[in-house]
């Protein structure tokens, strides 16, 4: 099986997965702007990491629900999988933006309880056609590392589809990874790594977080 950590340099760190983890926007009224929606999904999450009457199970379920209703996953297969998204047949879309939301969400959520009390700084916006970025600073031991949130406004909603950390797209990173393997092994290969990986988890876990 295929390794598909991410290269970014600060994926691993605990401050910027705490960012990532936050992603998931969405569920805002109409009249919410960009920036307000991120805080609000940034707070409902730390929130959850906060709550010490919370058990592990009961946390990461919290956490793994936002990230599952509220992510633009579509919107971010088609930008991940390029050109290869428009050769796919429906149901190998289907079965991916499945995949892949659910590896994303085992991925980050098993390092999410990391959290140590960092702070998020909203230092700006922009918007144009539907599209915006809202740039943060997270701030952790002296140090400021810059992450902009991209997100796309879907009938007066604004989802998040990816994540800049430091100027390096995690759905470019993603996109690296994944087509040099449909290059090699076709949609195929890349739909049976990433189940793979999935039941693997699952095995590990027995299909829920563990107290």
């Amino acid at each position: 099986m295929r390794n598909f950590s991410l290269t970014l340099r600060y994926l691993s760190s605990k401050t910027v997965l705490i960012v990532v983890m936050a992603l998931p926007l969405g569920a805002a009224q109409s009249t919410t702007t960009p920036t307000e929606t991120v805080k609000l999904a940034v707070d409902k999450v730390l929130s959850i990491l906060k709550d010490e009457k919370l058990s592990r199970r009961q946390r990461w379920a919290g956490i793994g629900k936002i990230i599952n209703t509220r992510f633009d996953f579509r919107s971010m297969s088609q930008s991940i999988l390029a050109t290869n998204w428009r050769s796919a047949t429906a149901e190998e879309k289907r079965r991916f933006v499945e995949f892949f939301s659910q590896y994303l969400e085992d991925t980050y959520r098993t390092k999410i309880e990391a959290y140590t009390d960092q702070r998020v700084e909203y230092v700006g916006e922009q918007i144009r056609k539907g599209r915006a970025l809202v740039d943060t600073h997270i701030l952790t031991d002296g140090t400021r590392i810059p992450v902009t949130f991209r997100l796309k406004n879907n009938d007066g909603e604004w989802y998040a589809y990816d994540v800049v950390i430091e100027g390096v797209s995690l759905v470019s990173n993603y996109r690296n990874t994944f087509n040099a393997i449909i290059k090699s092994e076709g949609m195929d290969g890349l739909l049976i790594d990433l189940e793979g990986r999935i039941a693997v988890y699952k095995e590990k876990h027995g299909g829920l977080p563990l107290e």
